[in-house]
């Protein structure tokens, strides 16, 4: 394209964000999920904003109150599925994401 005089524009919208838009579209869905791991560890180890509900918090009030060796599983379960959960929802569409608009991977 640019042999035949294309501009940077024309360069830049009809070659490379139709091959790069992809690849950073599913790789920021799999970065959503890094976010909430992170999020919520940071969360479970005291260093969040205690003024903000989240399921590290909650975890780490179970924790702190002995939820574990009290059989309390309500407080652990619950957010302990959730995060799981999501985390998973958010890596299984982050693939299959990467799967459909990445091309060489189809061809494997």
């Amino acid at each position: 394209a640019r042999a035949l005089g294309a501009g940077d524009w024309h360069l830049i919208t009809r070659h490379i964000l139709p091959n790069v838009f992809p690849l950073i579209f599913a790789n920021t869905i799999l970065v959503v999920a890094i976010a909430i791991l992170s999020e919520t560890t940071l969360s479970f180890l005291g260093l969040g904003d205690p003024l903000r509900i989240s399921w590290g918090t909650i975890l780490e009030f179970a924790f702190n109150g002995g939820a574990a060796s009290r059989g309390a599983w309500w407080w652990l379960l619950p957010p302990g599925v959730a995060i799981v959960l999501v985390v998973l929802a958010f890596t299984m569409c982050g693939y299959a994401l990467d799967e459909i608009l990445n091309p060489r991977l189809r061809r494997r």
